[in-house]
């Protein structure tokens, strides 16, 4: 008993970034190096962010795509969800890969695979054709399960210390950030015609793509750290089995901030098209973009100020989680009817949603050694695009039987949540690198 109440969590931040840093500084001093560092930035930020925009920017035209392609409410959600299901069946695999070959060696095909669906997925809307559009989204799906998974890997692999846990804030918040613009983009292309977003997207997949090409400097791997796919499979064992209690206990917060994230826009965009309110277009999309701008802010400022404070994180994570939980509870007081209050009580929830999700991804990206560091946190992020994709259809089914249900049901996960990580993931102090361990 006592041994399990001092045990330390047993984090890695393996990196290569101070080499490069003195070699950037010998070539071009202190300035170019910045510069260098920024650019960088950019580009992984641009990975979760044309992700984001890839799916989000159809939600405000599946009514539309209802209307001119003759089908069904249902099936207008699996353009949606059948791609967040084959982004996450098909992350472990890329992730596997990536740890093999490299992570840009797979984000490069990932984006050119994502942007060249979407064009297809937009003739299939022209063409009027149903069965297109849907497969070209599950191609789509297998190209995003190469971007936003391995881009935490890649700052896990670029960066060390407080510069990792940065810009993995920057990454959590430029996904957030693109959940804030895309459904007032979507809405907005769709004032041109309704299928215009499908062909905007390969636009934005096009200058990340640049970026990545142009402004990534992967390490190389040594190697030593490529090992055989049996030997690889065994050390992720060895690694589930060694830090599965806080690991999996991580990655079912992860998912459930997702699901809880979806699941309520879902709910707001149902409740907000319908009277008394009939907000509908671009100013359902800025209503909507209120509790993500408090994910977006809070995302960005946490991952800039954790480092590798692992007492501050335990704390940050409890204090957001505990957030959740009572804002959530609180809806059943102040529901739809109050609005204003409603609307505050959800961007409460989703502040504290933006103070757990970059103290988890750091957590996760140096719990292993680079070698499994693509499995592992692909795993995190296949268990989090469930969580996304189960959202929405779990919350509307609850909602045509009782929607007081649906903000039970939430406020008892988060609570779980908040006990499964109070006594189960216990980070402390400056956080250790396993290789030394």
């Amino acid at each position: 008993m006592q041994k399990s109440k001092t045990r330390k969590l047993n984090i890695s931040f393996e990196s290569r970034f101070n080499e490069r840093s003195k070699s950037e500084a010998s070539k071009g001093g202190k300035s170019s190096g910045r510069k260098a560092k920024v650019r960088e930035f950019v580009a992984i930020a641009s990975i979760p962010l044309v992700l984001v925009l890839g799916n989000s920017m159809l939600v405000p035209i599946l009514t539309d795509m209802q209307k001119e392609l003759g089908i069904s409410q249902f099936q207008s959600s699996l353009v949606i969800t059948l791609f967040s299901v084959t982004a996450g069946l098909f992350i472990p695999v890329i992730g596997y890969l990536s740890d093999r070959f490299g992570r840009k060696a797979i984000i490069i095909p990932s984006l050119i695979v994502y942007g060249g669906a979407g064009i297809l997925a937009g003739f299939g809307a022209i063409w009027g054709s149903y069965p297109i559009v849907i497969g070209a989204r599950a191609l789509q799906g297998l190209g995003a399960a190469g971007t936003s998974p391995l881009a935490m890997a890649l700052a896990g692999d670029m960066y060390d210390g407080a510069t990792e846990s940065k810009v993995l804030g920057i990454t959590e918040a430029s996904n957030g950030f693109g959940k804030v613009i895309s459904p007032i983009l979507g809405a907005a292309l769709a004032l041109i015609v309704w299928y215009a977003p499908f062909f905007a997207f390969p636009l934005f997949c096009a200058l990340s793509l640049l970026a990545v090409i142009f402004f990534i400097k992967e390490p190389k791997a040594k190697s030593s750290e490529k090992q055989p796919l049996g030997k690889y499979l065994r050390s992720i064992g060895r690694i589930l089995k060694d830090k599965g209690r806080w690991l999996i206990t991580s990655f079912f917060a992860g998912s459930l901030g997702l699901f809880t994230l979806f699941g309520i826009l879902f709910y707001l965009s149902e409740i907000l098209e319908k009277p008394p309110y009939s907000i509908d277009g671009i100013m359902k999309g800025l209503v909507l973009a209120i509790p993500l701008a408090g994910l977006v802010i809070t995302s960005y400022t946490t991952g800039s100020l954790i480092k590798k404070n692992g007492t501050l994180m335990r704390w940050l994570m409890n204090i957001g989680l505990a957030l959740s939980t009572v804002s959530l509870g609180l809806t059943l007081i102040f529901n739809k009817d109050h609005l204003y209050f409603f609307m505050g009580l959800i961007t409460l929830s989703s502040v504290g949603t933006g103070l757990l999700l970059p103290c988890l991804n750091t957590l996760i990206t140096g719990s292993v050694q680079k070698s499994q560091r693509g499995m592992i946190t692909s795993i995190y992020n296949s268990l989090r695009f469930l969580g996304v994709a189960a959202g929405p259809p779990l919350i509307g089914a609850i909602m045509d039987r009782n929607e007081r249900i649906v903000f039970i049901m939430l406020t008892s996960l988060a609570a779980a949540a908040l006990v499964l990580v109070f006594f189960l993931v216990k980070p402390k102090g400056n956080l250790a690198d396993p290789s030394k361990s």
